[in-house]
């Protein structure tokens, strides 16, 4: 038995599900068209990414990883429709355990979604599920300084700036530097017991 449970959140208006490689062809398609939406924001994709083949594989590591505790790939879905078009993802990456007990967070929303809620609504609940059911302590974003979106979402989330890194990652054909925030579990228990 695995020590993890594979997870399927839900909110009001949403599923965050961890769908089947059957799946890849609408993983795909929320890749494709969002693509130059997204361009700004994420690494170079290499021609691979945008096929079913890849996504396929994706989304089965993907299940292995959140069935041993070492994070999950949430695609959103409509409450409605749970499993037709994806419209985002949150992404709970490079769980440490130890000391440490973090992870890092990523997330993406379809342009046509933008200015409804719906991301704020998904990470509430996919936050509550890293703290209570990963039982980790540290959840850390990093946005660029331009993103002023997403910098200001983190923020009424709770997340906290904790510095600022030059040159941080290779984004959109450059360098770019990226604030670094984190949001803490209050109360959270010595990671030995």
């Amino acid at each position: 038995m695995s020590p993890f449970p594979l997870p399927r959140l839900e909110t009001e208006r949403l599923v965050l599900s961890l769908p089947p490689p059957e799946d890849a062809a609408r993983v795909v398609a929320f890749y494709a068209q969002n693509r130059e939406h997204l361009k700004r924001w994420d690494p170079r994709r290499p021609p691979a990414f945008y096929g079913t083949g890849f996504w396929s594989e994706q989304l089965e590591l993907n299940r292995s990883e959140a069935r041993e505790g070492k994070g999950a790939r949430f695609f959103l879905r409509a409450q409605e429709d749970p499993t037709g078009p994806v419209l985002g993802l949150a992404n709970f990456s490079n769980v440490v355990r130890g000391v440490f007990q973090a992870c890092y967070l990523g997330f993406s929303l379809d342009a046509a979604c933008e200015g409804q809620g719906l991301m704020r609504e998904a990470l509430e609940r996919g936050i509550g599920w890293a703290f209570d059911e990963l039982r980790l302590h540290r959840i850390m974003a990093n946005h660029r300084p331009e993103n002023l979106r997403s910098g200001g979402l983190l923020r009424r989330l709770g997340f906290v700036q904790e510095g600022f890194a030059r040159d941080y990652l290779f984004i959109d054909g450059g360098w770019r530097d990226h604030v670094l925030t984190a949001l803490t579990r209050p109360g959270n228990p010595d990671p030995g017991q």
